[in-house]
């Protein structure tokens, strides 16, 4: 792929986590530099002229009418970054913070900031070097800029703080010092365009996108093998019914699902069973798993909006239109972030039940707590409380974090969007349920093994030989600490998925086909 340009082109979830990842290259084009340039001009020009702007000339916040001299407008800048640098708690991951960077940069490049070429030039010589400012976890409230992160993030810059290098924690000045570099004297407005915007929260979303959609594919094809499992009927998934309800999520599912089961020894083998309907968390996998895939998307939409915008105050148009307004709030992205935690739980929720599900003995042939003989074996019965125990978890961490708004500034940030601890919250759930979800894969594995020598689809019996290869049967009590860490290293590798392709690509399953633009992320 040819370099990304900053500013310039259209920047994804997936390209901002690749380009942290440093699996492609970025670079500042000849037109995006000049348009940079123009925008510190037009900046100088107001200093020059007097006309009193917010932030360039004046205090910031509730010192908004404060007048500043024009010999002290640089020193401003600098005291706005040792101010604001209030974050508490452990610092973010490296990835995170990269991240930030990458996506600060994009806005800055956009021209409309007002900030120097060469301080850009050094957030992304930070960048190319994988030197990574540390930056805490809290202190934010995602409404004036995610001002304390974006301050910690930006200290280097003016060689304080301290960064990531090499693996070492070291002060700024030390790793400036190693390349013989001096820190950047800040212009007019620099400070303010620098920490005034999203990037913390957008930052969280970006990685969150990324892994929700690695979760559901996961959660489906996983649901998939507990149905099997389970004798779960086919019916629910039929394209007849969606159509008669035809929410975009809910139908991927469905057809997903049917796809994945069509042709199955499995489901042929119990088509005339006495059973009428099942439970709602195999018979609702489409309405419940779907109605997630549909807060994914609308994240998915959102935060790509986000990480494409100018989110700092004041715009510089020209040097004769300067807006004051309010695109730093993180309003517009902590409601869907609030609203993909939730979704996020819910599959969580939905997957405990199947778990409690297995273990309950209903199915023919499959033992009572998964296993043969129990009484001195206890079988599965606690990997439940462990689900349990992460969805409830989970329901604690789903109050919206968008709904408690608490005024700062003296009044004058008299509604802030707690966007950026929402965005945390959600990383979070996501890790919790992906735990869930490898408790089911471990029992949905077991259950299916009873249907031997019966043989599901391809794809289906492709996944639980990979399973297999890291995760054995199990035939009585045993430590289940490695079995749990295997389980969980294959979600997040995404390697069940990907089997599931690579088999629906050789075959040209309609499995395949039904990764439609809808879901696809990248």
């Amino acid at each position: 792929m040819k370099k990304f340009q900053y500013g310039i082109d259209q920047l994804t979830s997936s390209l901002a986590i690749q380009l942290a990842q440093g699996a492609i290259q970025a670079e500042l084009s000849p037109e995006t530099k000049k348009s940079v340039e123009q925008s510190a001009q037009y900046v100088q020009e107001i200093v020059d002229s007097g006309k009193i702007v917010y932030g360039i000339n004046t205090g910031f916040g509730p010192l908004c009418t404060t007048r500043i001299n024009p010999a002290d407008t640089k020193k401003l800048q600098e005291n706005i970054l040792k101010s604001h640098a209030v974050g508490v708690g452990e610092p973010i991951d490296k990835e995170l913070a990269k991240l930030m960077l990458i996506l600060k940069a994009h806005a800055l490049a956009k021209g409309y900031s007002g900030v120097q070429l060469t301080t850009l030039e050094r957030i992304l010589w930070f960048i190319e070097h994988d030197i990574t400012p540390v930056v805490p976890k809290q202190g934010s409230v995602g409404a004036s800029g995610d001002l304390a992160p974006l301050s910690h993030l930006f200290l280097p810059l003016i060689g304080l703080g301290k960064v990531w290098y090499q693996d070492q924690l070291m002060e700024t000045a030390q790793v400036l010092k190693k390349f013989n570099l001096q820190p950047i004297t800040l212009g007019a407005k620099e400070g303010l365009a620098l920490i005034n915007g999203t990037q913390f929260m957008a930052a969280h979303a970006v990685k969150a996108v990324v892994e929700m959609q690695n979760l559901l594919q996961n959660a489906d094809l996983i649901a998939t093998l507990m149905l099997e499992g389970l004798n779960g009927s086919i019916k629910p998934f039929f394209a007849q019914l969606h159509e008669l309800r035809p929410y975009k999520g809910n139908q991927y599912v469905a057809s997903t699902i049917y796809n994945l089961l069509k042709g199955s020894q499995i489901v042929e083998s119990h088509r005339n069973c006495s059973r009428v309907q099942d439970p709602y968390s195999l018979r609702c996998i489409p309405q419940i798993h779907g109605a997630s895939r549909n807060a994914w998307l609308h994240l998915k939409e959102t935060i790509e909006i986000e990480i494409n915008a100018v989110t700092d105050n004041p715009i510089i148009i020209n040097s004769e239109l300067t807006i004051s307004g309010g695109s730093f709030h993180g309003q517009p992205i902590a409601l869907p972030i609030d609203y993909a935690t939730l979704a996020v739980s819910e599959i969580g929720n939905v997957s405990d039940r199947r778990v409690y599900l297995s273990l309950e003995g209903d199915t023919p042939n499959v033992p009572k707590l998964l296993l043969k003989e129990t009484g001195l074996n206890s079988g599965f019965m606690i990997l439940q409380y462990s689900t349990a125990a992460l969805a409830s978890e989970n329901k604690g961490l789903c109050f919206p974090s968008s709904a408690d708004s608490i005024p700062t500034s003296l009044g004058q940030e008299d509604h802030v969007s707690m966007g950026s601890i929402g965005s945390r919250k959600l990383l979070q759930v996501i890790n919790n349920v992906s735990k869930i979800l490898s408790i089911e894969l471990i029992c949905a594995a077991q259950a299916f093994d009873f249907h031997k020598p019966l043989q599901s689809t391809p794809i289906i019996e492709a996944i639980h030989q990979e399973i297999r290869k890291v995760i054995l049967h199990v035939e009585e009590d045993q430590i289940m600490e490695y079995i749990l860490l295997a389980a969980q290293d294959l979600i997040a590798s995404g390697r069940l998925v990907q089997i599931a392709q690579e088999i629906a690509d050789q075959q040209n399953s309609p499995y395949h086909g039904l990764h439609h633009a809808y879901f696809n992320a990248f």
